[in-house]
């Protein structure tokens, strides 16, 4: 798939050409509210700056897309509707099958754009992909019918409302709950965090490299490089115990504060190891979520692409380097332009963060994800992260929750399958009209 597809004729190329502006829009949404979702615990923690924030994003979320992300996409995303459908002209009634399916892809991705760029608006974190999954539910509902979509699929995919948050939950209130026993609540909470580092942050680089592993590499042959399930467990063993003892060797350097009588003097310089490791855990999970989501800002697109130049729909399409450039750049500038809404959302207005709290919530969100890619349970990444932050705030007690916001927040998820299938539907039927008019004025 090269730049030779930009040669196609028209009316062709008019449904290429808003692919591609959509596309860029898409990819532009996902960085206002989905890559905020990944950086907003520490931005609110105060771990970094949202300038630093940016500039991660830049770096990791955009090599992520480039380097990791799907060189092959599923054209209808987790198998809601079966693609090679729409090259059976007596179900659809229509022998313009790739039209149709081009012109319901572009639906798709508009629709899925704006109900992100709404949210955002509104500070809301919704999910990406069910986003999009909504998007295509609604445009197969009015194509090939209720009977060919896979509901099943569906309710696995909304059962995630639940298990996301109520996983990612429990797993940041553990966490945090051990950190503030064993190292808040000790006497000498600096010599504590010293005796418990080697502890605390070998987990952390282990289940950090399994997420790249396992998340972060969705385009790359692992086994064609020889590298299985064994070899990627002695990868992040090993990383473990470097991290580990890098890690701990510059802990045991921090000197005592001066005020030695004040104990808010310790925890401040604890607060700063937290600082260090959840900067760390910013980039690893910048980097996954480039690599993951971008497939969902180019996947419509790709499948426009394909088809156009295959000149029938299939199940897999290949993914050009120029696409994936495409929807990494609009990640990294949706964060830079609108990401602040979302990320004030997770990181300060659901529960108070310092970088304690804020770790305990990326990496409880990290671990989830972790555990539930390898058990198959449907799960999203932005209702976890939101979960492990309830969780966070709840170990301090059910007054540290800001339970206006959670609710508007559970309410967004509940829109966003059947508001994006409403948008799809509305504008299919527009774009469908549209295209009769103008090959009839042809």
């Amino acid at each position: 798939m090269g730049f030779d597809i930009f040669l196609i004729e028209a009316p062709n190329n008019l449904i290429l050409w808003a692919a591609l502006g959509f596309g860029f829009y898409m990819a532009w949404s996902i960085g206002a509210n989905d890559a905020a979702n990944a950086m907003g615990t520490s931005v609110g923690s105060g771990a970094i700056t949202f300038k630093e924030a940016v500039i991660i994003a830049a770096v990791f979320e955009f090599s992520g897309a480039v380097l990791a992300g799907a060189s092959v996409t599923d054209t209808m995303r987790r198998g809601i509707v079966d693609p090679l459908l729409f090259n059976d002209a007596e179900l659809i009634g229509s022998t313009s099958g790739d039209v149709i399916f081009m012109l319901g892809m572009l639906a798709a991705l508009i629709s899925a754009a704006l109900w992100l760029h709404i949210a955002a608006t509104f500070g809301w974190p919704v999910s990406t992909t069910h986003s999009i999954v909504g998007a295509i539910t609604g445009f197969g509902l009015i194509t090939v019918g209720a009977s060919h979509i896979e509901w099943m699929t569906l309710a696995q995919i909304a059962s995630s409302w639940v298990i996301s948050p109520l996983c990612g939950g429990l797993l940041g209130y553990l966490l945090f709950s051990l950190i503030r026993k064993f190292i808040f609540d000790a006497d000498d909470p600096l010599v504590s965090v010293k005796r418990w580092a080697p502890f605390l942050i070998s987990p952390v680089f282990f289940v950090l490299t399994m997420v790249i592993f396992y998340k972060g590499l969705p385009g790359v042959d692992l086994e064609g490089y020889g590298i299985g399930n064994l070899e990627i467990v002695g990868i992040g063993v090993s990383v473990a115990v470097v991290g580990a003892g890098v890690a701990s060797y510059f802990v045991r350097k921090i000197d005592p504060p001066e005020e030695k009588e004040e104990k808010q003097a310790y925890v401040q310089k604890v607060e700063g190891v937290f600082r260090y490791l959840q900067i760390v855990t910013a980039c690893f999970v910048a980097f996954a979520h480039g690599s993951n989501d971008v497939a969902n800002s180019i996947g419509p697109l790709a499948a426009i692409v394909g088809t156009m130049e295959a000149g029938e729909v299939a199940q897999e399409v290949g993914v050009p380097i120029w696409v994936l450039l495409l929807g990494a750049v609009g990640i990294v500038v949706g964060l830079a332009t609108y990401g602040y809404k979302v990320i004030m959302t997770i990181g300060t207005k659901i529960t108070d963060l310092t970088p304690s709290r804020g770790f305990a919530a990326e990496f409880g969100g990290a671990s989830t994800i972790l555990a539930a890619s390898q058990v198959g349970m449907p799960i999203s990444t932005t209702h976890t992260i939101v979960g492990a932050v309830m969780g966070v705030g709840f170990a301090r007690g059910m007054n540290s929750l800001n339970l206006k916001i959670i609710w508007k927040i559970i309410k967004s998820w509940v829109y966003t399958i059947p508001v994006a299938a409403i948008l799809t539907i509305g504008l299919f039927y527009l774009f469908r009209t549209l295209w009769s008019t103008f090959i009839y004025a042809l």
